[in-house]
């Protein structure tokens, strides 16, 4: 039976339930692929070559070195596949008997087989592995065509050298090797190729080999066959590319053992500073009965005891993160920052904006990237009036178009509601952001170029190494972690270690070198910042972050779970999203509606204050300090702020007095009533920016004040001044004098100032907007909607 066949009888006997966790595990098909709109067409989505390859991305590596099996396994058993990427394999033809292929992976019965047993399993539940699920296992066609790879092996020796050498580079690893000269670089390479086909010459030289080449042998030959070098060096001086040749770096590399390995062609380079064992070499001196590699378990990680309890820092870090990103949204509204025509903030705003929080410019841009990512503030372009175009006889004339309107980050219309909420519903949306965003904002490559905020999220495998890192961590024993990373970070042994641990639970996708680990630290130390890691053990809030990717949030962007977004009939994403909603409310405390008021005019509140405390204390007093108790100072200027706003003394002295539990400081009782019985006695008009009082002595007084001398105050009447500068100009003019004026209509009534709130509207997508986008016309955007939809046809 072809498999096809097979799979699409497996499925028609799945039940709905069953179908859709199938579906879900494996992914919905993209656009484009394939038109799943029957179970036949599931069956070959679930075979061909794309499906696969998201599959194994998600793979563990036991998981994984279990396909590798089956796939060499097949290889000894029925031969080799053809090279060809597009050649047609039929899995059903390559099944290996399952007893076969336990004995061939774990040997004897034992806690190693029980392991491969268990991941066979669950690879026959994703698919991965072929039904029928009898004596017989099969694997889809991609893996078999790639069973070298999945074994550890190189890529054939030919495929190497004819991509890696010019002529003369050939020529001289034929004479390394004492091959008879030849004229033809094509005869030359034969005679190469023949030396490496032949497993007792391979043996022979490997025999002869230094002990420094013949350690690097032995690793490589148990795979990955790719080695970081500096022996080669391209033919022009420099890599343009796949089509790049080498030629040996005169010098050497500096290690004899690898230059002697690549003298004799065991070494062929693929890029710049990288080299691949060919196929031939590592088949021959890999041993006939020599077990394929099973890691069931991660490798270990050294731990300590962490000296305090992780809770008590999380909260520390979540209550800090929360006031901080409070603050830097207070001044964003503020006042905008601008954007680069390149993309990205202004470095100048950047950094104002870090002087107004107080925190480090790398931090604040974390929290204007992930403020940005829950859609609190987003781009806008200010819109320019179009000019008519029209002259005076009203013929319409050519008019050129406007100039470019300059780019700011405003907040949008989820800010209010976010700035209404409390710590715990303030934290959330950041933590599910950084947690499905596929960036890591706070690693910048090492180029000329300044880090800047607001870039778009584009790193593909920022997920993945965030996921693997947290589930490396979710592993260490109880009360233990690694340490912190900051502020020298972590050391290189641990570092390394946790990586190799990381690497096992994402083998596909997470590669090595310094790049890697580069951006490896900036994760664990932007988790810090967040509360979700400290001493390098997951925090409340880690385990939370680590169920959202469990539950698959990244799968989700641009639209995030935890954020606001309709959560409606998302069964799992909703429970760990109130889950870490929970936790967070466990972790934060209460705010607080009460402040303490104090004799110097200042008043304290200890916590977080609540939203309507804040609106309040910040109407009518300047923010002084912050940290684990908030300081605002009333002043005359603050007060008359609030007059402004219609407000009378009385009314704020009572608005006052209801959050707190101790009568109010005869110093800010006074503040209040003098600031408010000077308030609005002299008051300024629109029409020809008039100032009258009824007071005429205080008429007088300001014509003769020489700090206003530049509105050029004229008085045409004992009681009116006129003001040559507009009516706002002459406000701010007084105000500055120490003088509390209002702004008055022509009509004669009082004009209310309050701040301008800028607010436009929010762009994240709704999550079922992004599924039907990414499902297209072709199928329904999810998992269960499909399967009802294929077992009802």
């Amino acid at each position: 039976m072809k498999s096809v066949t097979a799979m699409r009888t497996w499925l028609a006997q799945m039940s709905r339930e069953e179908l859709t966790g199938l579906l879900e595990r494996r992914g919905l098909p993209r656009p484009g692929m394939y038109r799943v709109d029957s179970l036949p067409g599931l069956a070959e989505y679930l075979l061909g070559d794309e499906a696969t390859v998201l599959a194994v991305a998600e793979l563990v590596t036991p998981e994984l070195q279990v396909l590798g099996a089956v796939a060499q396994l097949a290889e000894q058993v029925h031969g080799p596949v053809a090279a060809d990427r597009w050649a047609v394999v039929e899995p059903s033809t390559r099944a290996v008997p399952r007893a076969r292929l336990l004995d061939f992976l774990a040997g004897a019965p034992g806690v190693r087989r029980d392991a491969a047993e268990k991941a066979l399993d669950r690879l026959v539940r994703l698919a991965l592995v072929l039904p029928p699920h009898g004596k017989g296992v099969s694997v889809p066609s991609l893996l078999h065509r790639q069973a070298r790879e999945l074994a550890g092996f190189g890529r054939p020796a030919g495929v190497l050298f004819t991509a890696a050498y010019p002529a003369a580079t050939v020529q001289k690893i034929a004479k390394a090797l004492d091959l008879p000269r030849a004229r033809l670089r094509d005869e030359v390479q034969r005679q190469i190729l023949a030396v490496l086909a032949s497993p007792e010459r391979v043996r022979a030289l490997a025999a002869a080999a230094p002990p420094r080449a013949e350690a690097l042998l032995e690793a490589l030959v148990e795979g990955p066959p790719l080695l970081r070098t500096r022996c080669f060096v391209p033919v022009y001086g420099y890599w343009e590319g796949p089509g790049t040749k080498f030629s040996f770096r005169p010098e050497g590399s500096g290690d004899e053992g690898t230059d002697w390995l690549a003298a004799r062609g065991l070494l062929v380079p693929v890029g710049p500073d990288l080299a691949e064992l060919p196929y031939e070499v590592a088949r021959a001196l890999r041993e006939d009965d020599q077990r394929p590699a099973f890691t069931p378990t991660p490798p270990a990680v050294t731990a300590r005891p962490v000296p305090v309890p992780v809770a008590g820092q999380a909260q520390a870090a979540a209550a800090g993160a929360a006031s901080r990103v409070e603050l830097l949204l207070r001044a964003i509204a503020a006042d905008p920052p601008a954007l680069r025509k390149a993309g990205g903030l202004a470095v100048r705003d950047t950094r104002r904006l870090a002087k107004a929080i107080g925190a480090p410019e790398e931090e604040t841009r974390l929290w204007l990237d992930l403020c940005a990512g829950a859609d609190l503030i987003a781009p806008h372009h200010d819109q320019l009036p179009t000019p008519t175009g029209n002259n005076r006889r009203g013929r319409r004339t050519h008019t050129p178009p406007p100039p470019a309107t300059p780019a700011r980050m405003l907040p949008t219309t989820r800010y209010t509601a976010w700035e209404n909420a409390t710590p715990a519903g303030r934290l959330l949306p950041l933590i599910a952001v950084w947690a499905a965003i596929p960036e890591v904002f706070t690693w910048w490559p090492d180029t000329d170029q300044s880090p800047v905020a607001g870039i778009h999220p584009q790193d593909p495998h920022a997920t993945d190494l965030r996921h693997a890192l947290l589930k490396a961590l979710a592993a260490l024993p109880g009360g233990h972690g690694i340490g912190p990373t900051a502020p020298t970070g972590l050391p290189a042994p641990v570092l390394d270690q946790l990586l190799q641990a990381a690497t096992w639970y994402r083998p596909a996708v997470l590669g090595t070198g310094d790049e890697t680990t580069a951006k490896a630290t900036a994760t664990l130390r932007e988790a810090e910042i967040l509360g979700i890691v400290a001493h390098g053990a997951l925090t409340p809030l880690g385990h939370g972050a680590l169920a959202l990717l469990d539950a698959g949030c990244a799968t989700c962007y641009p639209a995030i779970p935890g954020t606001g977004i309709d959560l409606a009939g998302e069964g799992a994403l909703a429970r760990v999203v109130e889950a870490l909603t929970s936790a967070l409310e466990r972790l934060l405390p209460e705010p607080q509606h009460t402040a303490r008021f104090q004799a110097d005019l200042t008043a304290v509140v200890t916590g977080a204050p609540a939203p309507d405390l804040t609106a309040l204390l910040s109407g009518t007093a300047d923010r002084e300090s912050e940290g684990h108790a908030v300081v605002w100072r009333f002043t005359q200027a603050s007060v008359r702020r609030a007059l402004d706003t219609g407000a009378d003394a009385t009314a704020l002295l009572a608005r006052l007095a209801a959050v707190t539990d101790t009568p109010l400081p005869q110093p800010l009782d006074y503040l209040i009533r003098d600031t408010a019985r000077t308030h609005g006695r002299i008051r300024v008009v629109d029409a020809v920016c008039c100032i009258r009082s009824e007071d005429e002595h205080l008429i007088l007084e300001v014509s003769k004040t020489r700090t206003l001398a530049r509105l050029q105050l004229r008085r045409i009447a004992p009681t009116v001044l006129v003001s040559t500068a507009p009516a706002a100009d002459t406000l701010a003019a007084l105000r500055a004098a120490g003088y509390a004026p209002v702004h008055e209509s022509a009509t004669g009534t009082a004009v209310i100032q309050r701040a301008p709130t800028t607010r436009i509207p929010a762009q994240m997508p709704t999550l079922a907007a992004v599924r039907r986008a990414r499902a297209g016309h072709r199928h329904p955007a999810t998992a269960a909607a499909l399967a009802a939809a294929l077992l009802s046809r």
